[in-house]
């Protein structure tokens, strides 16, 4: 519902009236993915870019390149990225991230060719005043996206909509890729690059064990439709460190019910408070949106995306409620680390490694107290 005052324009949304999106897609919401796509050196999407991604695999035709051009209603896009009343300045950071994820093709020679997935990211209203946001792949990432003919898999949309971190949506999608066969077997430092998980993390076995394969071990399990076990495969290294492993990928008959695009997008109008007002927005002179409370707003959502960011440098082991009880104390007691997000970052980065290292030489059984005392601690 759109209503014109004073150069304003009111969104609401209640239930009835959301977007359908899955309107427009196929009808069971199938991803499809080139088997050389997944298989690339990651793009190093977080999770909310890498879930975008499967809702745009999902509402194009793999065998029409004019469906590369994607629209989303902003509401739509706004459920789907779990942003909460952003303005313009936010939207122009999130075409940025976008515009700048890149694949790295391996050719034969030894070399590879890098790219863009994307080219074009723009926020505009369509024919009937009300706002959207429209994603254009990069004409270079076309072959990877239309017209491959075998080699690919598919899995519907809502395995990729349930699960909460970008290691387990990219483990999904590995595993998913050899169902068929029914095992895959891969090096640690293959799967790591797979996941985007840098080099120099995890240097120890147990540590990526814990802190990666079991986690997404249960996830799987709780929220998709497979499942797997993994044992080492193969020849050992140095001091008996296990190099590769192997996977037996099964199909999950105790997965819950499937939630559709719909339904994902309703829960996070719910939680965004959309079925009372959406948001109101004010036409400037290049007809972009911005909102007139853009102050408060733009604080709000940087807040938001420290979280999320502080959330990654613990591996997302740690719930928002609880990450936020640790940037707080980081505020009262280390405010010139407080003040830098990189700093934040790296900090919590080196307390988790520490973590991880004191979980290996003995059993934590209250991992998120013992965790916040090495917070308190501070820098060594």
């Amino acid at each position: 519902m759109t209503c014109h005052c004073n150069n304003v324009i009111m969104l609401s949304k209640t239930k009835k009236e959301v977007t359908k999106l899955g309107s427009s897609l196929n009808n069971k919401n199938w991803v499809v993915k080139q088997n050389s796509l997944n298989e690339m050196r990651t793009y190093d999407m977080n999770l909310q870019e890498l879930r975008l991604f499967s809702v745009y695999l999902s509402k194009i035709n793999p065998q029409n390149k004019e469906t590369r051009a994607v629209r989303f209603s902003l509401a739509d896009f706004q459920a789907i990225m779990e942003l909460k009343s952003p303005n313009v300045d936010y939207f122009k950071k999130i075409a940025r991230s976008l515009l700048t994820k890149v694949v790295f093709e391996p050719l034969e020679s030894g070399g590879f060719d890098a790219f863009t997935i994307f080219n074009r990211f723009r926020v505009v209203p369509d024919e009937n005043g009300n706002w959207c946001v429209d994603v254009d792949a990069n004409e270079l990432a076309l072959p990877l996206l239309f017209d491959f003919k075998g080699r690919y898999f598919k899995y519907e949309l809502w395995n990729a909509l349930r699960l909460k971190s970008k290691n387990q949506l990219r483990m999904y999608e590995v595993l998913k890729q050899y169902e068929k066969t029914g095992y895959r077997v891969l090096s640690i430092e293959k799967l790591k690059e797979m996941l985007g998980i840098k080099g120099e993390e995890y240097p120890r076995f147990n540590t990526f064990k814990q802190a990666v394969l079991d986690v997404c071990q249960r996830a799987l399990k709780e929220n998709t439709d497979i499942t797997f076990t993994y044992e080492p495969y193969g020849k050992k290294g140095k001091g008996g460190k296990i190099l590769e492993l192997k996977f037996l990928i099964i199909k999950n008959k105790d997965y819950k019910s499937q939630l559709s695009l719909d339904e994902f997008i309703d829960m996070g109008s719910e939680l965004n408070g959309y079925e009372e007002n959406l948001g109101i927005w004010e036409t400037n002179k290049e007809s972009l949106p911005s909102f007139v409370d853009a102050t408060d707003s733009y604080e709000e959502n940087v807040y938001e995306e420290r979280i999320s960011f502080l959330m990654e440098a613990c591996d997302d082991e740690f719930t928002r409620e609880e990450v936020i009880v640790i940037y707080s104390i980081m505020q009262q007691k280390f405010p010139h680390i407080h003040a830098n997000e990189i700093r934040s970052y790296d900090f919590l980065r080196h307390k988790y490694r520490e973590f991880l290292l004191s979980s290996k030489k003995t059993e934590i059984k209250k991992r998120y107290n013992y965790f916040k005392k090495l917070v308190e601690a501070g820098e060594n």
